[in-house]
């Protein structure tokens, strides 16, 4: 994303693009310029830019931000006429999301206008499929065909009672607060497992994994074509600022070859499992991963003990390589039973956590380390703890699979 800023730090343009350095340079380096750009290049003083994690995320934030500083050289799309928005009737009893030209009703919530159609309709078919809506003014009184396609929850036939939280979720993902949403259904999951409704928790797992999906960051395929050594540099970078943000605030890292990565599953304490993730100079590394099944915490749900389980064991095992660093996923109740057994062993590892709520690093010295959603150190981190813990869901749906056959 870029912003082009004329007198007085005024946003005049908001673009976007896949290759920033390729775009922004094309306006002063072309000599065969419409005579609106021409007037665009030459009022321009400044320029910003704005690194966002996936495509929809870009959508999204280009459209607040031409709704939030109006430019002059975007003025076509803040006219609310010929370009369209999307627009969320908040007052009625089953909201409806439907695809506007104008700001007609103080009644309903509005997003855009987007630079087109496509751009509209790509947002909306992606959120969709993870915040069902109701998209018709006038919806017939029977299921639809978007109801059978998982789409549509028809609230106005099934009476849904999670369909306004729904929409709550859903304007916050369209406001550009991810993390808060991931944040308060991770709550709600927790919630619906706490009084056994696992349909439900199951249910607000997929809407979270569906999210984390669509905002991951997006490559164009040429890039890599462009250069092949892409996937390793990207990787090298983000060890290289993981280790620079660590020593930082005094952790003693000179290498991070390998990093295992450690997560709990259960359903209100049962059927507890644990996993272990590696990833080798920042690629997964299956063929190093260990699954535990957790017996010291049965029917009581207690993270911090089945951390304690089961970093014991797998740090008693003779022959395994012993890792640069551990990451926990937990917060300090996480790290402090980490650092405990590792106390016990004798063993100098370094550790942190990654607390689920908003993303925070605890530290060995269990303080808070927050970065920057767009940080290389935090983009690798995440993607080491969401394997641990797919890999952790997947092996309690097995353990749980098996115990309902017998």
């Amino acid at each position: 994303m870029y912003l082009f800023l004329g007198e007085n730090d005024r946003v005049i343009y908001v673009g976007k693009a896949k290759n920033l350095k390729r775009r922004v340079s094309s306006y002063f380096s072309s000599s065969n310029l419409g005579e609106k750009t021409s007037q665009l290049v030459s009022k321009v003083k400044k320029i910003k830019t704005i690194k966002v994690s996936s495509e929809i995320e870009s959508l999204l934030l280009e459209a607040n931000l031409i709704k939030k500083y109006k430019p002059h050289f975007n003025v076509k799309l803040t006219d609310g006429k010929a370009y369209p928005l999307i627009k969320i009737t908040i007052k009625d009893d089953y909201p409806k999301v439907l695809i506007a030209r104008r700001m007609d009703s103080k009644d309903s919530t509005y997003f855009g206008p987007f630079p087109n159609s496509s751009a509209l309709r790509l947002v909306l078919k992606s959120v969709r499929r993870i915040f069902p809506y109701q998209s018709v003014v006038n919806h017939p009184n029977k299921p639809c065909l978007y109801n059978h396609i998982g789409l549509c929850p028809c609230p106005g036939y099934f009476k849904d009672p999670y369909y306004k939280r729904t929409i709550k979720h859903l304007i916050k993902f369209l406001k550009g607060n991810t993390l808060r949403v991931i944040s308060d259904l991770r709550k709600e999951r927790k919630a619906a497992s706490k009084i056994e409704n696992f349909e439900l928790a199951m249910k607000i797992q997929k809407q979270i994994e569906a999210i984390e999906y669509v905002t991951q960051q997006f490559r164009n395929p040429f890039e890599y074509e462009q250069n092949p050594n892409l996937a390793s540099d990207i990787k090298f970078n983000e060890l290289k600022s993981l280790i620079e943000i660590l020593n930082q605030v005094g952790y003693k890292l000179d290498k991070l070859e390998r990093i295992e990565c450690f997560d709990i599953s259960n359903i209100a304490g049962t059927f507890t499992v644990g996993s272990m993730v590696v990833f080798t100079n920042g690629n997964k590394n299956p063929s190093e991963y260990r699954k535990f099944r957790i017996l010291g915490t049965e029917g009581k749900p207690n993270d911090t003990a089945s951390i304690k389980e089961m970093l014991q064991r797998r740090l008693k095992k003779n022959g395994w390589e012993i890792p640069n660093l551990i990451i926990i996923d937990g917060g300090k109740g996480q790290v402090s039973a980490a650092k405990d057994v590792l106390g016990e062993l004798e063993l100098e590892i370094p550790v942190i956590g990654l607390a689920k709520r908003d993303e925070i690093i605890v530290t060995q010295n269990l303080k808070l380390l927050s970065l920057s959603k767009k940080s290389e150190a935090l983009h690798l981190i995440i993607n080491v703890r969401d394997e641990a813990h797919r890999f952790a869901i997947k092996y309690h749906k097995k353990i749980r699979g098996r115990a309902m056959l017998n």
